[in-house]
């Protein structure tokens, strides 16, 4: 798969749930699914005309398959078995499962997550300045010295759609909020110097890399790296590990929401941007628990809906607003805490 194409995926399945479930999670993490069918419902002359760059089989009877013969001798592409019955989309076991497939598909067929660094071009070149928000009185009188070290750190985890939407966001978020942010991005490491630059450029906040040791100050974003799973240290300095992120995701938004919630508690929040798949929802019962906030981007304003989807679906998501109103939100919410 090239850098601005979209795989195409045939999906062969016997029941119809299976080919709905795999249906929503291939289209909602940026895939295209050009046949979906019950193998009974197609012969050796649809399989030869189906243009795909990868068949995915989920048959509950594989026994003496003719079909399965047919395809093993004779398609150009790929023959990947599935992951078995998938389980209920909001059960425990569904990240589980839908990371063990994304992560064979992202090695067969690549990973849909790199159209998004083509995208910040777009963000580099426009010249618009939106209106920001005003600072509250009670914020704008709370002395507040900017860099130092932030009590709350919020997570903005986004995808497909997620640079412009983040965007926006700091665009109109105030410059002297008590709060530092971490940026988790899915995007391919060629991209990653240039996301910095393309979500800050018109915004009274610093974004910039992560830096082993530091910690994250007030009027800060920081970009969770690409390669390095990101953490903090028991006195709240960032850690970046020799490891990378688990597979599937780089970064992965479920371990970088567990590191956060594990050492902030409930001074940190994740907003969920706009994204493919449903990465973050087999953390967001933890960070819940641990008393952090979540919120999601609406639907109608992003690009790709399936991970704030996922959270709302899930019943995680406690509030939720397009870009800008998620900015006023939070504005609102630092400044209840400071009256």
């Amino acid at each position: 798969m090239t850098e601005k194409s979209t795989a195409r995926i045939a999906v062969i399945a016997d029941t119809s749930l299976q080919r709905h479930v795999l249906q929503q999670a291939l289209t909602g993490s940026g895939y295209n699914v050009v046949l979906n069918s019950d193998p009974a419902r197609l012969d050796e002359e649809a399989l030869a005309a189906c243009e795909t760059d990868l068949w995915l089989v989920d048959l509950a009877q594989l026994e003496d398959s003719p079909l399965v013969d047919t395809l093993l001798e004779k398609a150009s592409a790929p023959v990947l078995f599935g992951e078995g019955h998938a389980p209920e989309r909001h059960s425990e076991n569904y990240p589980r499962w839908e990371r063990r497939l994304f992560g064979k598909l992202k090695r067969l067929v690549g990973d849909p997550s790199q159209a998004v660094g083509p995208s910040l071009q777009a963000l580099l070149t426009e010249a618009q300045r939106p209106a920001r928000l005003e600072l509250p009185q009670s914020l704008a009188s709370t002395p507040l010295v900017a860099g130092e070290p932030a009590r709350q750190v919020w997570l903005l985890a986004a995808s497909l759609g997620g640079p412009a939407a983040v965007k926006a966001f700091l665009d109109a978020l105030p410059g002297g909020l008590p709060i530092g942010f971490i940026y988790a991005q899915h995007i391919d490491a060629a991209f990653e110097a240039a996301l910095p630059q393309a979500v800050g450029r018109h915004s009274q906040w610093h974004v910039g890399m992560a830096r082993d040791g530091d910690t994250v100050r007030c009027g800060e974003v920081i970009v969770a790296p690409i390669a390095h799973e990101l953490g903090f240290r028991d006195d709240g300095a960032m850690q970046i590990a020799e490891q990378g992120w688990p597979d599937p995701y780089s970064p992965s938004i479920d371990q970088m929401m567990l590191n956060l919630a594990q050492h902030f508690g409930a001074n940190c929040g994740i907003i969920a941007f706009s994204g493919m798949g449903s990465d973050g929802t087999a953390a967001a019962a933890y960070v819940r628990r641990q008393g952090g906030h979540i919120w999601t981007q609406r639907a109608d304003s992003c690009a790709c809906s399936s991970m704030p989807d996922s959270l709302r679906e899930g019943g995680y998501s406690s509030f939720t607003a397009d870009p800008r109103e998620l900015a006023e939100a939070l504005v609102n919410h630092l400044a209840a805490q400071y009256a």
